[in-house]
């Protein structure tokens, strides 16, 4: 028994030391997106799998029974996803015919899924880079405003915290003495946050105050109680 354990041992030290052939190259984007093609995790993993047959054991066409011998799903599960990934439109099953013997054979095609998924990372990029430039037109026209900011918080202000004072001022209302205030509020109950600073302009609209001298009063009442 012991000596099984030691073979067991060394087989696994040896397996550990080539760990990389044991690794199979997994699209980033689908780990990333596969929620928004509505794909369950079962999906997925089905799709995993096809792939890394394909990577590790050069089979393009395995069959449903080889993928079901390594999932956790029953057969007819296995069946519905590949159908429904055919349906979808994400796999496509192509046929070839070698010249030579004339024998017809299968593979299974990944371009649709990996296009879909390029789509959706372009999409997401294009609303980055808006979202960037808004930013910076942003902070070209109240560059004070954002720069005291800055100064309080140590640090550059992100894109979705400029967006954040913008709303402020143009969605809300608020008028920038009054965000200052709420700035100055937040510094002095050492919560530098975005969203403490959103809680007390919040506060302070429903008890409409607009200028600083109303704000300070409602804060020294509040803290007197």
């Amino acid at each position: 028994m012991r000596g099984n354990e030691r073979e067991l041992e060394e087989l696994s030290a040896i397996l550990l030391g080539g760990w990389s052939d044991g690794h199979a190259e997994i699209p980033y984007w689908l780990l990333r997106y596969y929620p928004r093609l509505r794909l369950s995790e079962a999906d997925v993993m089905l799709i995993i799998h096809m792939m890394t047959f394909k990577q590790k054991e050069d089979k393009d066409f395995p069959t449903p029974e080889e993928l079901q011998s390594r999932m956790s799903i029953p057969h007819d599960k296995v069946i519905a996803i590949l159908q429904k990934l055919l349906l979808q439109g994400l796999l496509r099953i192509d046929e070839t015919k070698d010249p030579l013997t004339g024998i017809h054979n299968e593979a299974y095609n990944w371009t649709p899924l990996l296009e879909q998924l390029a789509a959706i990372r372009a999409e997401e990029w294009i609303e980055e880079r808006a979202s960037k430039k808004l930013a910076a037109a942003v902070r070209g026209e109240r560059k004070d405003i954002f720069s005291i900011f800055e100064r309080e918080f140590g640090r550059p202000l992100t894109p979705m915290e400029l967006e954040s004072i913008a709303g402020w001022l143009d969605k809300d209302g608020h008028p920038e003495t009054l965000i200052l205030a709420g700035l100055k509020e937040a510094v002095f109950a050492g919560k530098i946050h975005f969203r403490y600073i959103d809680r007390i302009l919040l506060e302070w609209q429903r008890n409409r105050i607009t200028t600083v001298e109303q704000a300070k009063e409602h804060s020294q009442k509040f803290r007197s109680r």
